[in-house]
């Protein structure tokens, strides 16, 4: 181990070694310091380059800053962290580790999450949060006990587990050392530590030994603790408390040991200050009547407790305390008299401070007043004499070696003297009350082990410092390095047990400055030796200290004072003033006084002084002696060098500091370092100077140098797989190895190697590393988000300009029909002028040719005439006028929409232009070949790869039939060799030559026939590849049209554009042209139209031809209609079937569900008799075959055949029969179906709707009658050629038999002209029936090519409905869009839901038919065998009868259901069916068979009227249960069997009471069983107490055997693999405790199992479904209580991904609930806490909407558990959010209305009252059967 001594201001220094100038960029946090606090965030705002002077800033509030750097100035600032690793419950968690990191992230953790704990490394750091916190109940301490440290929260409890822990796997004793200043919440710390060990090591007898040594501390706190500035109850005195464990583990007595009281607050105390609580509590007290004698007042009267001017703490009852302390006296054993001499040595103690001394006139002497009252009462309540104390108060005796003589002393000293006494005395006080507790403690078992709580003073540092601040602070430096050299230590274990090659770290070293304090002619060993001096004074040892200590680094002396020093501690330089420092050591009181008290005529105040020359300051011996416990100390204790300077103060006070240190130098020591937020003692207020200093004193900021010096940051290998994953490559992923996947991807992205260290387990990383790594992981999540959304931003940019483009064409549309109509319009008003014009003319001709005729019209006719003319003129002018503004608007019109069409235009060329620059590339690549031609003619190109798939397998089906009737050649080329073989053997044996002739004829006919099929077939072949080659040279023409249409398309395009960049003068013609280029564009779409029925007419051409190619055959081919299915693009599904579907769902569409149901019912029936039918042919055709088969052969026996071919016959004819009634069925059906669709029709004429689904039904009608008529014509087919095969055959065996030929019989190849002649007919008939065949499937496939015509159309629709379904969804905001969605997909699950409930719901029904059955056999089986015993006995008597009375019992005739035993059989009938009955020894009979056996015999001895039997009985039956279950208290199947049996036995004795109420659901046989003589209810009460217990006890055993399980399975197993995200962890993560062995990790299917095993041994002993349902309740209560605490107490879990994994892994509890059927047992209503906080975690938390919906949804929780996880909720990603203060805040406004408990953790003992409904059995006891593996043959029924 290396140690350096420099001072704590040099850690910084160390970090300029090695700088990564790199990280010093743009947008870079950092920390600056700040003279108001401390340290201040800013960010980077330009590149930093080493060598720069300036560091370019900007601070939070925008403010720009200058930063200077340089060896003069400032060094570079340290690095801020993450925002991810803000707030963690481990400081070394963080990746840069440095103060203003652990200073910030103690603030935000402090005033933000409200969090007082905080783990940095070993050590837990504890704030005062000035406010009573709900978090020290026994749920808590229920909850921490037996978890490791770093899986939950920081807390006090954590550390004390931790303890707890470690001594018992270790067997090693430990200690917590709890450290602070004054206010920092010390006491309070050390006293819940306690309260931990009480709680959870409680002693294993009725001593009540945890309860003493928490009662100790009220006692304690009385007697030694006060209110100062800093803190209203303050510690002024150190205590190491040790509690003794025995074996087991449990408190068998506790030893407390205490240093250096602070005697001087007994006389003075400063302004604001207080004495001791017990002077206060005892004057609150003073009226009451047993304290008169104490002459006491008010606080206020008393000179030693009225010092600081305020007698009074705010919130504190002085009299209550008082009671309390009283009480914890008496719980220690005080008895009433030594607690009365405690209280009046303390009220003598403030009557002597209230004497007073008055001075002589020489000023040298003094004296005391006459008849001074409270001299008085110190006398009386000591019971001292009254005139020795009054002299000795004012004088002192003087030794000398010749002499002695009593000599004067002044006021002051008599007043100093008067003092020292009263300090004294106060000081033996306190010392014989820590020896009275210790004794009370004590225990005379022998002590295995112990934990030691040090509560001691922290570092302290005032204005004035004296003799107590240089003692405190000096027991803070050697603890100081006790606690350096631990944490090194630990460090080094750490590297060494990961195999990590370390180098020596530096720290720092006070052991120099504790050489200036205690080595030899050190500060100590002057003091003492100044204060051996007679005349010594504080400025003698001062200069000698200057003297002799000048050259130590760690002293120095002030510049403006003689009378002060300074020491450099480890915290801060302190200046201690000398005034004092002598008398305080040297704590002088005056033999004299001391010998008056010892003279007391009080016991107590006697045995006091009696031993004042031992070393009686502290309880150091005394205490050391009763502890007994055994310490190796790992130094030497320094020997005392004589008697004298062991009385000095600070030589007592190094002496047990050196045991102190020994004591926990043999202990491992858990750290508990408290810092006071503030002066102010404001709840949650955080002063940042304030903290540093006491960061920095308490040791913390050097544990994290320690921790920095080396590889802080430290990840296991899966931890860092899962996290940093993201990081990975695809191919780094296959390694089936982690730990070389980690090394490879840590080699890539940090190149320095020193960087990181690969342990056995763990990755090791430098200060700084993390936070790099998570740069990277959040730059990669940033990269893939940026292309998320790029895609996304893409996406809605092409939808927003198909939408732009759709609504362009709709005005374009829209702007064209206006001009049209406005055409119209215009050439309806010009032939109206022209009308007008027309008629005018003709009026005007009129007029002259009247003005001609009547020349003699007068002058007012023609004035009248002129004036018209006038008007009409006018009215004609403006009537022009109109007309050619009419012309002009629209001229400007027209122009205006040209204008916007050509931009139109021009836009629409300019973006083709783009997409044919992108897919120019792609167009050089695929120009000119097919998958070109398949993207403009998708439609063509589909068509020609199915014709050619179609040609393709054609032409195989092609080569398939040539190579058939290859082999069909050959064979009947062998045939016809065989025939001529037989032809001329024929000849050899009958010389019949004109029949050989015929044969011969007729078999050159069968050859001209074969070849004329040859050639016939050729010819097909032929025209098949002419056709064939015909389509190719179509298809490539049609490509060629398709290229040409392209290029004209091209040229058109490029028209257009040309066109449309004419000037304004060629608009009118370029119109023109564009729409004859229309026209031709439209011309050319009609050719393609045209060419396109062209080709589908030519590929029916050729699907007809190929249907024609299949001509006449020798076999039938099976496979014919599967070949012409194969062609469709649904191989799987038959032409009948997709039919049928296709149709009923067109028609169920258009007609709606409840009209077409029965129609569509009634065509479904046509359908599947065409089915049937169609089997029914083939059937018949197979016979067909087999039967010319049978003709054929020539083996065949006539007599032996003729009796089948009869059955044959017989039976065609009524299948025949069968046909034609089904047929004539069908038809009736089809009738009255036409009928009711002609009806609906009629009555719905109006609806379109139903009259285009009558026509397609009537369609499908037709079909399905046609493919009938088919049918009909298949069977009457194959009917006819079973009836000529009869004939045939029959003519055959007559031909035989008149020939009686013996060699055709006996001959294997038998060959007749007729066979001959019956076998071209057979193949005629064939040929026939393949034609035919042929023709049917011609038929059907054009209906399966209209099946799948309607089978687009409707995919077509559904895809239509789903665009627009699609375009709906897209057109609602995001939150609507989830919103739909969800709809949707809980429609679909409703859905799923209903179907699955319906497969349940005919699955039970199986079932319960199948127990039915399995029932109904079971009571068959004895039956049986018995029969098979007696069937067995009857041959053979000599075997030995069977003995098994199990299955051979019989019912007595008069049996009525009750057992008789004798009185001295009880103990054995006890015996057997409660002590040594096992539950597996009657888990196949009747359930609860036990209670049913005991209530049969309490029947018979009721019947015989023995009260002394049935009370003995059921006295004896209720011990032994209790016994049993005492027995087994752990065992969950017999608690269960015994709570079933209890519970049964309890209603038997209602249901068979005779009380009317219970005998409502009895039969009459079990009311003839009622009890006659007896009235048990007071037993029935005393069972149903029973059985409340022994639930009880089952609801305990089961939370025990759950209690591992709940955690792991509900809150740390991954239900849902990889959801879970995995963060940085620090230094709790890898302590100790993980090491050991801990419980095994639990799935939420070993929980679910378990309570499956539950409900199954529960059901299995037949306890009552609504016991088991309450059962059930109290485990998922209890499940709730654990999960929802270990949720508010572990921030680790706090987070949205565990909120699914809970919300998860409760719907799977809720689904076994369901499978169970205890969904109605309200265990759902007792998760609703824990459901709701998983909702808690997943919901938005930023809005107003957001705090209200939260309010609205936690209706379970409690504010300040909703409040807690909101705190507690923790980001593992930094794109979260963390929670903000304000909406806390607002979340809190809401909520303050509530009547909630305040309460923060559930009770998990709380448990349900328990209700034992009233079940009577079914069951009638004289039917019960007493298995004999019971042994219970004493038992007689009755």
């Amino acid at each position: 181990m290396k140690r350096q001594q420099k001072e704590p201001n040099t850690i910084a220094k160390k970090q300029e070694e090695k700088i990564d100038y790199d990280v010093y960029c743009q947008y870079t946090r950092v920390w600056i310091p700040d003279p108001e606090d401390v340290w201040r965030a800013a960010e980077i705002i330009k590149d930093y380059t080493e060598g720069e002077p300036i560091l370019y800033l900007k601070l939070e509030d925008e403010t720009p800053l200058e930063y200077r750097i340089g060896p003069k100035d400032n060094a570079l600032p340290f690095l801020r962290n993450p925002d991810i690793l803000v707030g963690e419950n481990d400081l070394t968690a963080l990746s840069y580790l440095h103060e203003p990191a652990v200073l910030h992230n103690l603030k935000v953790r402090f005033t933000e999450s409200n969090h007082i704990y905080t783990y940095c490394g070993i050590v837990l750091v504890a704030i005062n949060p000035y406010e009573q916190l709900q978090i020290y109940g026994e749920e808590v301490i229920n909850a921490y006990s037996g978890q490791n440290m770093g899986d939950m929260d920081p807390h006090i409890f954590a550390v004390a587990e931790e303890a707890y822990k470690q001594m018992a796997r270790d067997e090693r004793n430990q200690s917590i050392i709890v450290s602070g200043e004054s206010g920092a919440g010390k006491t309070v710390s050390a006293k819940y530590a306690m309260r931990f060990f009480a709680t959870v090591g409680g002693s294993a007898n009725d001593t009540n030994v945890e309860e003493k040594v928490l009662a100790s501390s009220p006692i304690m706190e009385a007697i030694g603790n006060a209110k100062t500035t800093r803190n209203d109850n303050s510690s002024r005195f150190g205590k190491y408390i040790q509690i003794g464990f025995d074996r087991s583990y449990h408190i068998i007595g506790a030893n407390m040991r205490t240093y250096l009281l602070e005697k001087s607050r007994v006389v003075f105390q400063a302004e604001d200050e207080r004495n001791y609580h017990i002077f206060y509590q005892l004057c609150a007290s003073a009226s009451l009547p047993e304290f008169k004698d104490l002459a006491l007042t008010s606080a206020e009267d008393f000179i030693f407790t009225s010092q600081g001017e305020n007698i009074f703490i705010e919130g504190v009852n002085d009299a209550e305390d008082f009671e309390k302390t009283r009480e914890a006296f008496t719980l220690l054993g005080v008895n009433d008299s030594n607690q009365s001499s405690i209280f009046r040595i303390i009220a003598s103690i403030l009557h002597l401070g209230n004497v007073e001394i008055c001075s002589e006139r020489d000023g040298d002497s003094c004296h005391i007043l006459k008849n001074d009252p409270h001299l008085a009462h110190f006398c009386q309540l000591l019971g001292v004499e009254l005139e020795q104390m009054e002299h000795w108060l004012c004088h002192r005796k003087l030794v000398t070696t010749s002499e002695t003589y009593v000599k004067n002393m002044s006021r002051k000293q008599a007043a100093n003297a008067r003092d020292a006494l009263a300090k004294h005395i106060y000081a033996h006080m306190f010392d014989w009350i820590v020896e009275y507790v210790n004794k009370s403690l004590h225990t005379s078992s022998k002590q295995h082990s112990f934990i030691g709580v040090l509560d001691i003073y922290g570092f302290e540092t005032f204005e004035i410092n004296s003799f107590e601040q240089f003692c405190i602070n000096y027991a803070n430096e050697k603890l100081q390095q006790q606690f350096n050299q631990h944490v090194f230590k630990l460090e080094q274990e750490e590297y060494m047990k990961e195999q990590i090659p370390w180098t020596l770290i530096d720290f720092y070293d006070n052991q120099p400055c504790i050489d200036v304090i205690e080595a030899k002619l050190g500060i100590l060993d002057l003091l003492d030796e100044e204060c051996k001096v007679p005349k010594g004074t504080d400025q003698n040892w001062c200069q000698k200290l200057y003297d002799r200590l000048s050259s130590s680094v760690h002293f120095q002396k002030p510049r403006m004072s003689n009378t002060s020093f300074i020491v450099i501690h480890f915290a801060d330089k302190v200046e201690y003033q000398c005034d004092g420092f002598l008398e305080k050591n040297r704590d002088t009181v005056y033999e004299e006084q001391i010998n008056i008290l010892k003279a007391s005529k009080f016991q107590l105040m006697a045995d006091l002084f009696q031993d004042t020359n031992k070393d009686s300051s502290i309880s150091t011996s005394s205490s050391s002696k009763s502890s007994r416990v055994n310490v190796r100390a790992s130094k030497p204790t320094p020997k005392v060098p004589n008697k004298e300077h062991r009385k000095t103060v600070g030589h007592q006070f190094r002496s047990s500091l050196q045991l102190l240190m020994e004591t926990l130098n043999a202990t491992t020591p858990h750290y508990v370092r408290c810092i006071k937020p503030n002066d102010e003692k404001e709840a949650f207020s955080f002063e940042s100077r304030r903290a540093v200093q006491q960061l920095r004193a308490c040791g913390v900021l050097e544990t994290i140098r320690i921790s920095a010096a080396g590889y802080p940051s430290r990840w296991t290998y899966p931890d860092f797989f899962n996290r940093y994953r993201v990081l990975m490559k695809k191919s780094d992923m296959t390694i089936g190895d982690k730990k070389l996947v980690c090394r490879n991807l840590l080699e890539t992205l940090v190149k320095d190697p020193d960087k990181f260290q690969f342990g056995k387990t763990k990755i090791f990383f430098r200060a700084g590393q993390v936070a790099y790594l998570e740069k990277l992981r959040a730059d990669k999540f940033r990269s893939a988000c940026i292309k998320i959304q790029k895609t996304v931003r893409g996406w809605l940019q092409r939808v927003r300009y198909q939408k732009i483009r759709k609504s362009a064409i709709n005005l374009q549309r829209y702007g064209r029909g206006y001009m049209a109509r406005r055409y119209a319009e215009q050439l309806r008003l010009t032939r109206a002028a022209l009308i007008f014009q027309k008629q005018y003319r003709m009026v005007r001709e009129r007029r002259d040719y009247l003005r001609v005729r009547q020349a003699v019209v007068t002058i007012q006719a023609f004035t009248r005439g002129m004036l018209t003319r006038r008007i009409f003129q006018e009215f004609l002018l403006h009537h022009k006028a109109m007309i050619i503004q009419k012309h002009v608007r629209g001229w400007l019109t027209r122009r205006k929409f040209r204008r916007a069409r050509n931009a139109a235009i021009t836009i629409q060329c300019a973006y083709r232009r783009m997409r044919a620059k992108r897919e120019l590339k792609q167009l050089k690549i695929e120009a000119r070949s097919a998958q070109h031609l398949k993207k403009l003619n998708t439609g063509m190109e589909n068509k020609i790869v199915q014709l050619q798939r179609k040609m393709d397998d054609q032409t195989n089906d092609l080569k398939t039939q040539n190579e058939q009737l290859v082999v069909a050649k050959a064979s009947l080329g062998s045939e016809v060799n065989k025939l001529q073989k037989e032809l001329e053997m024929m000849r050899s044996r009958q010389g019949d030559g004109s029949q050989l002739t015929s044969l011969q004829d007729e078999l050159e006919k069968l050859r001209a026939e074969l070849q004329e099929a040859h050639t016939h077939m050729k010819k097909l072949e032929e025209k098949h590849s002419n056709e064939k080659m015909g389509l190719e040279q179509r298809v490539e023409e049609l490509d060629r049209e398709n290229s040409m249409l392209k290029s004209e398309k091209e040229e058109m395009n490029r028209r257009i554009l040309h066109h449309s960049k004419s000037t304004e003068d060629q608009e009118s013609s370029a119109s023109q042209s564009v729409g004859r280029v229309q026209a031709e564009l439209d011309e050319e779409r009609q050719r393609y139209q045209n060419l396109l029925r062209e080709f589908s007419r030519l590929e029916q051409r050729y699907d007809n031809l190929q249907e024609a190619k299949f001509q006449p055959g020798h076999k039938r081919n099976n496979s014919t209609q599967s070949s012409l299915e194969s062609d469709s693009n649904y191989p799987s599904i038959s032409t009948s079937e997709l039919g049928d579907t296709d149709d009923a769902i067109q028609l169920v569409e258009e007609m709606g569900v409840e009209k077409a149901a029965m129609d569509i019912g009634v065509f479904m029936k046509l359908q599947k008799r065409v089915r049937e039918l169609e089997q029914e042919r083939k059937r018949l055709q197979v016979n067909l075959e087999k039967m010319e088969d049978q003709v054929n052969c020539k083996g065949i026996e006539p007599k032996t055949t003729s009796e089948q071919e009869s059955e044959d016959l017989a039976y065609n004819s009524l299948k025949r029969q069968e046909l034609e009634s089904e047929n004539k069925k069908l038809k009736n059906d089809l009738n009255e179906l036409r009928k009711a669709i002609a009806d609906r029709a009629s009555q719905n004429s109006s609806s379109n709707e139903l009259q285009d689904g009558y026509n397609l039904l009537l369609g499908q009608l037709k079909a399905a009658n046609e493919e009938l008529e088919v049918r009909k014509e298949e069977v009457l087919i194959l009917r006819t050629q079973i009836v000529s095969a009869a004939h045939q055959k029959e003519e055959t065996t007559n031909q035989i038999e008149t020939n009686n030929v013996p060699e055709w019989t006996n001959s294997k190849k038998p060959i007749d002209k007729e066979e001959a002649v019956r076998a071209y007919h057979g193949l005629c008939e064939s040929k026939k029936l393949l034609e035919a065949q042929l023709q049917s499937q011609a038929r059907k496939h054009e209906d399966e090519l209209a099946a799948f015509n309607t089978q687009i159309e409707l995919l077509k629709d559904d895809i239509e409905k789903k665009q627009e379904m699609l375009n709906h969804t897209m057109s609602l905001s995001p939150e609507a869009q989830v919103e739909y969605s969800v709809q949707q997909e809980i429609t679909r699950l409703t859905n799923d839901n209903l179907d699955l409930k319906e497969l349940v719901e005919k699955l039970e029904k199986n079932e319960r038919k199948l127990k039915k059955q399995l029932r109904i056999y079971m009571k068959k089986v004895p039956d049986m065998e018995v029969s098979l015993t007696a069937a067995s006995s009857q041959p053979t008597k000599a075997k030995p009868q069977l003995t098994r009375q199990v299955t051979v019992q019989r019912r007595e005739k008069d049996f009525e259901g009750m057992l008789e035993y004798y009185k001295e059989d009880e103990a054995l009938l006890v015996k057997t069916l409660i002590t040594d009955m096992k539950p597996n020894a009657v888990s196949a009979t009747v359930p609860c068979l036990p209670a049913y056996i005991l209530f049969m015999c309490i029947r018979h001895a009721d019947y015989i009227n023995d009260d002394q039997k049935v009370h003995s009985l059921l006295t004896s039956t209720i011990n032994a249960i209790k016994k049993v279950l005492k027995k087994n208290n752990n065992d969950f199947e017999m608690t269960s069997f015994w709570l079933a049996n209890t519970s049964r036995l309890l209603h038997c004795l209602k249901q068979y009471s005779g009380d009317e109420a219970f005998m409502t659901q009895n039969t009459a046989k079990q009311n003839e069983h009622c009890l006659k003589n007896f009235d048990l209810a007071e037993y029935r009460q005393v069972l149903s107490d029973l059985s409340i217990q022994i639930y009880q006890q089952l609801i305990k055993v089961a939370e025990h055997m759950m209690q591992p399980m709940i955690v792991s399975a509900m809150l740390e197993s991954e239900s849902i693999p990889s959801l879970a995200g995995v963060k940085p962890m620090g230094y709790r993560n890898r302590s100790s405790s993980m090491d050991g062995e801990g419980p095994g990790s639990y799935t939420l299917e070993a929980l679910i199992r378990q309570l499956g095993q539950f409900h199954g041994v529960m059901g299995e002993h037949g306890l009552d479904p609504e016991i088991a349902g309450q059962v059930i309740r109290q485990l998922f209560y209890s499940i709730n209580a654990v999960t929802l605490n270990n949720l508010l107490l572990r921030k680790d879990v706090c987070s949205w991904s565990t909120g699914m994994q809970l919300r998860y892994n409760i719907s799977q509890m809720e689904e076994w609930l369901r499978g169970k059927n205890l969904h109605q047992s309200g265990a759902v209503v007792n998760i609703e806490p824990v459901i709701q906080a998983a909702q808690l975690l997943q919901v938005k938390k930023k809005t107003s909407q957001d705090a209200e919906a939260i309010c609205s949804l936690c209706t379970s929780l409690t504010m300040q558990q909703i409040v807690k996880i909101l705190n507690l909720y923790t980001p593992l990603n930094e794109f979260e959010e963390r929670v903000t203060v304000s909406f806390i805040r607002n979340i809190q406004h809401r909520l303050q209305d509530r009547n909630d408990v305040p309460m923060l953790l559930v009770d998990t003992k709380h448990t349900f009252p328990v209700l034992f409904p009233y079940t009577p059995s079914a069951l009638s006891l004289e039917t019960l059967h007493i298995p004999a593996n019971l042994s219970l043959d004493f038992l007689t029924r009755v």
